[in-house]
């Protein structure tokens, strides 16, 4: 097997000169050019990890010391490794111990009496990558709590089996509301009207069975003051703490579905003065036309004094038809009222990711 040709800086600490010589003999059978630091006691543990260029890949502990043993020397020296892997290396067999020390934070508890070069090499590469694993998790964790907090849509992550809130982020808080501690008590019924929830229902249930993880929904939703908005939520279906959970984005798009409302209120209008231009309007006015030609052919006064009277009332009315055409046609305010929103009343509208 070749010798790993990376510069790992372990920190060994032992007061034994024989165990410590037999430490480093094993480092040096797998690690070419190990960097090794020996402390005798935890006075230099605290001088070695205390340093401003402490930077220790690894550290082996001996948890018997002159000046500190066991348990102790355990704690105040997981205090004070800022994550470096801590490895125990011992002669103390108590298993209950061993699995006690692993509690507070070691990565592994080995025997002295069992070790051996290949063990002590494969301990060691296993925790110094658990930790990057760990790092990794931890930075992924904190880009996901930055872009779910920072985010200037309200969002939350949401139990999918008892609908309670597992986290709420500040653009939530501010839109309905409610505290954090508020909406960590409720459930996603208190924030749905009551006519809503069995609509609401049928909507997790078809969420939690469906293959795809991601939806898209419109319903209604109710701030603590009472006051019912128009949400847009795109839903994610994600694993969450060992829970089967939802992520869910909220826009409010209660002015953007009135506009569009407004809008095919105002094209229903215009549709009408459509039919009205080319129906209802053609027949006074094609009254009047014929009228204006018996005149013109007409030599009796009185036929055409009747017909001119007629010419009166067919002008009357296409000026009353005139003048309602005007008044649809006036730029008003449409106020929107009612339960119609788009995704027939709130059921699973859309769309797959």
């Amino acid at each position: 097997m070749p010798r790993n040709k990376k510069d790992y800086r372990i920190l060994v600490i032992e007061d034994n000169p024989g165990d410590f010589a037999l430490v480093e003999d094993f480092l040096f059978e797998h690690i070419e050019s190990p960097v090794i630091t020996q402390a005798k006691n935890f006075k230099e543990v605290k001088e070695h990890l205390t340093k401003a260029d402490c930077e220790f890949d690894i550290i082996l502990l001996d948890i018997t010391l002159p000046d500190n043993t066991h348990e102790t020397l355990i704690r105040e020296t997981m205090a004070l490794c800022n994550d470096i892997p801590v490895i125990v290396l011992t002669g103390y067999t108590d298993f209950v111990f061993g699995v006690k020390s692993l509690s507070l934070g070691i990565s592994d508890y080995l025997l002295k009496d069992e070790l051996t070069a290949l063990s002590l090499y494969k301990s060691i590469i296993y925790s110094i990558e658990r930790k990057h694993s760990i790092a990794d998790l931890k930075e992924s964790e904190k880009r996901y709590s930055d872009l779910f907090q920072l985010s200037p849509l309200p969002a939350w992550v949401c139990d999918m089996d008892t609908l309670k809130f597992l986290d709420i982020n500040l653009a939530a808080i501010n839109h309905y509301g409610y505290s954090h501690d508020e909406f960590l008590s409720m459930t996603l019924k208190d924030i749905r009207p009551t006519e809503d929830i069995p609509i609401m229902e049928k909507n997790v249930a078809a969420l939690s069975a469906a293959n795809s993880a991601s939806f898209k929904i419109v319903n209604y939703h109710k701030k603590k003051s009472g006051e019912l908005f128009q949400a847009e939520v795109q839903v994610n279906r994600i694993p969450y703490k060992g829970k089967t959970a939802s992520i869910a984005m909220i826009n409010d798009v209660t002015e953007r579905v009135n506009h569009i409302k407004a809008i095919e209120d105002q094209n229903e209008k215009f549709k009408e003065i459509s039919w009205m231009q080319s129906h209802v309007v053609r027949a006074p006015l094609a009254r009047i036309m014929g009228l204006i030609s018996l005149i013109n052919n007409s030599t009796n006064e009185i036929e055409k004094q009747t017909m001119l009277n007629y010419i009166t009332l067919s002008a009357n009315e296409l000026d009353d038809i005139i003048q309602k055409i005007t008044d649809k046609t006036s730029l008003a305010n449409y106020e929107i009222t009612g339960h119609a929103i788009p995704g027939e009343n709130g059921t699973v509208s859309g769309e797959e990711n």
